[in-house]
């Protein structure tokens, strides 16, 4: 049986999240190493570890947009070339720290092309039916990336030094270029391939009616993109909302959390062994049984595509904010590893919710969508890195003790309080039905 062309992609995409989150997770330990070496303090360290998302949150509406002119495949290709050439030159050095700044905020604009590009991909290549689990997959690499980055790089750290995390991640990173400049392809179906392919598998959905991708004479009305339609959208910015949500706890997590165990805790990351690493091979494994579970619901016709999004995001936001409340409640390390865990995996679950709405409702600007929602995502990222460092520093101003749940309470809170207003939100105003024609 020959392989679907479709599965080799989805699998590049794969590989592709797990090198960019290896990266960012590697860039979170090596700085916080040469960081607490030299006494940096934890506001100055929250600032540092969010120059990257600055970079990241200018480049997500013109990556998507990119992505629809010129061609995910191509746009791919030169972001992760882009970040990785210049990760390799990156300084780790107290004497460059502009230096560093620059090259951080580098690696942000090159990695803000990647995932609205990856969405007009799989928009392109996907068909509705396998949409849920095929997303899944393909963002499950962050996570996956993030949980090897959690049990190598530490090691790597103690023994090669910081520096050495930014040759490997630079490597890796030319290498998956490679891969995909030798195997990635347009599909050939599509007339038109920089553009979203419309009506492949639809019928597999329990409502919707199948309908011709455009000829080369229609392709025209389809270039003009619904900007006031999008913005001015409540089911847009249910997704909007939730991908805020979603990235604000998950980068408090993987930014601070070395931090919350070598300050908070006083343990050494090396000391922790494989540990480490369950809270984000967790989301790994959340991540891609949302998925499924989400296809075999809608497929299955057991739900309709809005009430199998409403569902799994509200399961995963709620369980995630619980799991959030309780992590300082716990002073032992087993229990955080657990708390943690069961915070980001059903962040992941949720994602099979809101992560994957953006084809659900726009397939053919599934790029421009992703690269407005994500714009907010990565505001998240630099408001949770920098607010987080904010709380830290000033509950040492007002001489509490770092390892006191008092100091990191507010930490998990926000997070938390945040996933059950967003969860509420996507129930009332989210939808699974094209509304972009």
């Amino acid at each position: 049986m020959r392989f679907p062309k479709r599965y080799s992609i989805i699998l590049l995409t794969f590989i592709c999240t797990s090198v960019c989150y290896l990266e960012r997770i590697g860039f979170s330990i090596a700085y916080t190493a040469a960081a607490d070496s030299i006494g940096v303090n934890q506001s100055s360290k929250g600032l540092i570890l969010s120059v990257f998302y600055y970079g990241y949150v200018v480049s997500q509406v013109p990556g998507g947009l990119a992505a629809q002119y010129v061609g995910g495949r191509r746009v791919l290709l030169f972001s992760f070339l882009l970040w990785s050439l210049t990760c390799a030159f990156a300084p780790l050095d107290a004497d460059k720290v502009n230096m560093m700044v620059v090259a951080r905020f580098l690696v942000g604009v090159a990695q803000g092309f990647i995932f609205p590009s990856i969405h007009t991909i799989l928009a392109q290549w996907v068909p509705p039916h396998e949409r849920s689990r095929s997303v899944s997959l393909t963002t499950s690499g962050m996570y996956l990336g993030a949980a090897g980055g959690m049990l190598v790089l530490p090691s790597l750290v103690k023994y090669k030094g910081p520096q050495s995390v930014f040759i490997v991640e630079s490597a890796l990173g030319i290498m998956w270029s490679f891969l995909w400049f030798r195997f990635s392809s347009d599909p050939v179906r599509s007339e038109h391939p920089k553009a979203a392919a419309a009506g492949f598998g639809e019928h597999n959905l329990p409502v919707s009616r199948e309908k011709k991708i455009p000829s080369a004479g229609n392709l025209r009305r389809f270039a003009k993109i619904p900007w006031k339609k999008i913005i001015f959208n409540l089911p847009i910015w249910a997704i909007v909302v939730n991908n805020f949500t979603f990235h604000y706890a998950l980068y408090v997590l993987m930014n601070w959390l070395p931090t919350y165990f070598e300050l908070g805790l006083q343990l050494s990351l090396q000391d922790m062994g494989s540990s480490k690493m369950i809270p984000y091979f967790n989301m790994f494994i959340f991540s891609n049984t949302g998925g499924i579970l989400a296809d075999h619901l809608i497929t299955r016709r057991f739900l309709s595509v809005t009430k199998t999004r409403k569902l799994l995001n509200t399961i995963g936001f709620v369980i995630a904010a619980l799991a959030l409340m309780a992590i300082p409640l716990f002073r032992n390390p087993s229990w955080t590893v657990i708390c943690s865990s069961i915070s980001l995996g059903f962040l992941a679950l949720g994602r099979a919710g809101f992560a994957v709405n953006h084809m659900d409702v726009a397939p053919r600007y599934a790029g421009i969508v992703m690269g407005v929602s994500n714009t907010a995502g990565t505001l998240a990222s630099i408001v949770g890195l920098e607010l987080t460092g904010r709380i830290l520093e000033a509950a040492k101003s007002a001489d509490m003790d770092l390892t006191s749940i008092e100091c990191w309470k507010n930490v998990f809170l926000i997070p938390a309080y945040l996933c059950i207003f967003s969860s509420f939100f996507f129930l009332l105003f989210a939808t699974g039905e094209k509304i972009f024609e």
